[in-house]
C-alpha cells in the first residue's frame, strides 16, 4: 500500500500564513489583517501594509466587530489569532456580526484541539461544534501546513466568511508531495486508499491515522484515511462511498467525541439511509481534558496512535 506522506519534512503552517496573507495584501488593495495581540506571522504584511493591518490589543470581542465593520465597507479582513477565544469568547459577534449579514470574513484559528499545553481554558475542543452551527460559514481544518496557502487563495472566491482551523502552527509535517492531491474546499483527500475500513480525520490527527494505518497493515488490515480539512460544506459523497464500499467507519478528531466530525458523519449516513458493520468515534470525552501535552492528553483519553490502531482492529 504506497504512503502518501513523509514525516522527514517539516514546516511552520504560520510562516505560510504570514506568507499567504502578504502576498493576498499585495494582489488585492481590500484584504486587511486583524489580529487580537497575536500577530507575530504579519510582521511581513504590517510592514508593508500598515495602513490596512490592525491591532487591537487583547479584544477578542471587538476585534471581531472591527473586522465585520470593515467588511461592510468593502474589505476583506483576515483575524489572526488564539481559536480558543476568537470561537468562545467571541462567538456571539462572529455569529451575530459576521455570519448573519453573511460577510466574508477570514478566520485564522490557531491550537487546534489540545495543543497549548495550557490547560482547559486554554484547549480549542468545541470550536467545530461551534463553528459549523453558524449559518453561512465556511469551515476547514489544515492537515498539511502548505495547505494554508490554498485555503485562503481559494477563500477569496467564497462570499460569505470563512474558519481555517490549524494546529500550533509552529512545526508541522509534511503529508503531501506538491500536486500529488487536489485541494478544494468541500472535497475530501483520500490520504490513503483501503477497503477494509475507513479511518475519517482531520488537522493534525490525519498525521496520526496515516501512521496507524501503516501499523494496521502489518497484520493485513487496509485502511482507508480521509481527511476531510473542510467539515462545513462536508463531502457527503465521500461519506457514503467510504460506508458502502468499506463497511467500517471509525472517526477520530482532536475534539469534544461528540458535535464535531463525528457527529457531521453519523448525521450524513442516517439522513443518506446507509447502514455500516461498526461505527467508532475517537475523540474527548465530555470532561474537561486537564494538563499535559497533546500525545499525553490523547493517550489519556483514549485517541492516541495506540488507542487508534487498537480500536481498528477492534472494529475489523
Amino acid at each position: 500500500m504506497p504512503v502518501t506522506f513523509n514525516f522527514r519534512d517539516m514546516l511552520s503552517a504560520r510562516s505560510v500564513m504570514g506568507d499567504t496573507i502578504k502576498d493576498l495584501g499585495d494582489r488585492y488593495d481590500n484584504v486587511w489583517a486583524l489580529t487580537p495581540d497575536i500577530g507575530q506571522s504579519l510582521g511581513e504584511f504590517s510592514a508593508a501594509h500598515p495602513d490596512r493591518f490592525v491591532d487591537v490589543g487583547i479584544a477578542e470581542q471587538n476585534c471581531m466587530t472591527v473586522a465585520a465593520g470593515l467588511a461592510y465597507e468593502g474589505a476583506v479582513p483576515i483575524v489572526v489569532g488564539m481559536g480558543m477565544f476568537l470561537t468562545m469568547r467571541a462567538f456571539e459577534q462572529v455569529r451575530t456580526d459576521i455570519g448573519y449579514p453573511n460577510l466574508p470574513v477570514r478566520i485564522m484559528s490557531t491550537h487546534g484541539g489540545m495543543v497549548s499545553g495550557g490547560g482547559s481554558t486554554h484547549y480549542m475542543i468545541e470550536d467545530i461544534a461551534l463553528m459549523t452551527s453558524i449559518v453561512n460559514m465556511t469551515v476547514t481544518a489544515v492537515s498539511d501546513p502548505n495547505m494554508v496557502r490554498d485555503l485562503l487563495n481559494q477563500s477569496m472566491d467564497i462570499p460569505g466568511p470563512v474558519y481555517i482551523r490549524l494546529s500550533q502552527g509552529k512545526a508541522d509535517q509534511v503529508l503531501y508531495q506538491p500536486g500529488e492531491h487536489e485541494i478544494r474546499i468541500g472535497k475530501a483527500i483520500t490520504a490513503r486508499a483501503g477497503d477494509d475500513l475507513t479511518m475519517i480525520t482531520y488537522g493534525e490527527l490525519v498525521a496520526q491515522c496515516l501512521d496507524a494505518a501503516e501499523e494496521l497493515a502489518k497484520d493485513g488490515i487496509n485502511a482507508r484515511v480521509i481527511d476531510m480539512f473542510t467539515l462545513k460544506p462536508v463531502d457527503k459523497q465521500a461519506i457514503i462511498d467510504a460506508a458502502q464500499q468499506t463497511g467500517r467507519i471509525m472517526v477520530v478528531e482532536d475534539h469534544l467525541a461528540y458535535g464535531g466530525l463525528a457527529s457531521i458523519v453519523s448525521d450524513t449516513l442516517v439522513d443518506a439511509g446507509v447502514s455500516l458493520q461498526a461505527f467508532r468515534r475517537l475523540g474527548v470525552p465530555q470532561v474537561y481534558a486537564g494538563f499535559g501535552s497533546a500525545d499525553e492528553l490523547r493517550d489519556k483519553h483514549g485517541f492516541g496512535l495506540a488507542a487508534t490502531i487498537e480500536a481498528a482492529r477492534n472494529l475489523v
